[in-house]
């Protein structure tokens, strides 16, 4: 027993407990396994107990869009474009939700996983991707169990262009992606925020352009809702319904920068500023 002591003492000398860990090997593909872990933990804390379990996740959002369409499609008998209001209306919510939804849960990432944060395996971007997946994944059954339905029930007449519904989605996506990363900072380094951010995004359902088209606005107001990247998102997914509707004023690119500036404004406040979100 007193040689194996030994020998463990010529192969593993003392050293402080910093360079032991960093004589080890990191473990391969760490972040994936992390990403993955934290996503079966949300889906099992947020919808594991409950009857139904996900599936919920997938059918409330469905329940209400679909509910909205069917109501304002009885208000509003003659869309801006095409013969359905179901369909017209559910083409500017649904990019709308998917913003809203993903951006809303991204941004609640640190004060959801700050116990496992400390853990120096689990990282601020492991728990952003985490959400971001999860929800991502959950939006795009959304998005296909409202638009099969409304397609099957009013038996709708479409020439689909399926590239630009998933580039309108892709764009949804990726500017949840990068406003949820920077208001993961502020939600947490600044609690006031989630309340005014609630407040700010309430009007989003009046100047996306979810019961008109950009086009047919006034001039003054095409000038001011252009810089609203949503208005972008809208606009090509009803690109991708409407075969004669070409959306000349939609900007990928315009979308993309804001989407890259603001997830790397907000990924580099939260690396800065790390052990002190940590401690709140």
């Amino acid at each position: 027993m007193s040689d194996n002591s030994a020998d463990d003492d010529q192969i593993m000398p003392d050293l402080p407990a910093g360079e032991v860990l960093a004589s080890h090997p990191r473990r391969s593909f760490a972040t994936f396994r992390a990403v993955a872990a934290l996503v079966l933990r949300e889906m099992y804390t947020t919808n594991g107990r409950s009857p139904g379990g996900y599936l919920w996740a997938i059918l409330e959002p469905v329940a209400g869009i679909a509910l909205l369409s069917i109501i304002f499609s009885l208000g509003f008998r003659s869309p801006s474009i095409g013969t359905n209001f179901a369909l017209f209306y559910a083409t500017g919510l649904v990019p709308l939700t998917f913003f809203t939804a993903i951006a809303g849960r991204v941004g609640l990432a640190v004060s959801y996983s700050r116990p496992l944060l400390a853990y120096p395996s689990v990282k601020f971007l492991d728990a952003i991707l985490a959400r971001f997946l999860l929800n991502a994944l959950t939006q795009v059954m959304v998005a296909y169990v409202i638009f099969a339905g409304i397609l099957i029930v009013f038996d709708v007449r479409v020439i689909l262009n399926l590239p630009a519904v998933a580039l309108s989605l892709v764009m949804s996506g990726m500017l949840a992606l990068g406003i949820g990363t920077l208001n993961c900072f502020l939600f947490t380094q600044f609690p006031v925020w989630q309340q005014v951010w609630s407040i700010l995004t309430r009007p989003l359902f009046i100047v996306s352009c979810v019961f008109n088209l950009f086009d047919q606005l006034p001039v003054w107001a095409r000038d001011w809702l252009w810089y609203n990247p949503i208005v972008h998102t809208v606009g090509m997914m009803r690109h991708g319904f409407y075969s004669t509707y070409h959306a000349p004023y939609v900007s990928v690119l315009y979308v993309a920068g804001v989407s890259l500036v603001t997830g790397a404004a907000g990924l580099m406040l939260l690396y800065r500023h790390q052990y002190s979100l940590l401690e709140r």
